[in-house]
């Protein structure tokens, strides 16, 4: 009976542990590991990728939702980027942040830092017409274990700026879809975080974007009333075989 008891809290505690992908603003890459530069002709994408230099103060921010009415526990997060040329994962860190509210400018921040990256692996290549099968921007995961940041329901913001040895970049390629939305730049020029157009047709068609990240951690679950009941008889129990063992 003890046996069962300890077994059901160590239950109850690792399903409350498992992480999970709690927002993927992908896709990076199309299933042929390829990131297009390109569209239909009235709307498409002029731009390989998008500075996001922590060397010269350049940063990029998206936003997600926390749609969990009990909140979110993340801890780690993945950002993809390349260095033209590189041959290999050349990054070093990631300084980041984390910020409530609509806008990025004026949101109150929630957590941030600078943190070391590791090598998630080669995800695929930004490429253009035709040169389809070019290696020269290869697309790495960057893998950031970052302190637990505990998130209400709410709107938020996610920006970052990428540090690296190779000699062009970090760039900040956009999702393959070439979806829009809600991507934006800082060029540490004074004006904040604005958003990127990547029109092929300047003054004529403004097109906004959209770059994949991912979020990790897992959702803050609400025992249902079975779980507690359990849970507080395991407790119950541990008791009573405590005070009857003092008792022997």
């Amino acid at each position: 009976m003890k046996k069962l008891a300890v077994l059901g809290l160590m239950t109850l505690t690792a399903a409350v542990a498992q992480a999970d992908v709690l927002f993927d603003n992908g896709p990076v890459v199309n299933a042929n590991g390829k990131s297009v530069m390109g569209g239909t002709k009235a709307y498409r994408v002029n731009t390989y990728g998008v500075g996001d230099q922590s060397a010269f103060g350049y940063s990029v921010a998206d936003d997600f939702t926390v749609s969990s009415s009990s909140g979110w526990n993340v801890t780690d997060l993945d950002f993809f980027n390349y260095q033209t040329s590189a041959g290999a994962f050349t990054f070093t860190d990631v300084t980041w942040s984390i910020i409530s509210g609509t806008n990025p400018n004026s949101g109150s921040v929630v957590a941030s830092g600078t943190t070391a990256v590791t090598n998630g692996g080669l995800v695929g290549y930004r490429v253009a017409y035709p040169t389809l099968n070019n290696t020269d921007r290869a697309i790495y995961d960057l893998k950031a274990d970052i302190p637990d940041v505990t998130l209400a329901a709410g709107s938020y913001w996610l920006t970052w700026s990428v540090s690296g040895t190779g000699s062009s970049g970090p760039w900040q390629p956009l999702t393959s879809d070439r979806r829009t939305g809600n991507f934006m730049q800082n060029l540490n020029d004074g004006n904040g975080y604005t958003m990127v157009n990547v029109a092929v047709r300047p003054g004529i068609v403004d097109r906004t974007a959209e770059a994949p990240f991912v979020i990790n951690g897992t959702v803050a679950a609400v025992p249902e009333p079975a779980t507690w009941a359990s849970l507080a008889a395991g407790l119950g129990l541990l008791g009573f075989l405590r005070s009857r063992r003092r008792a022997d």
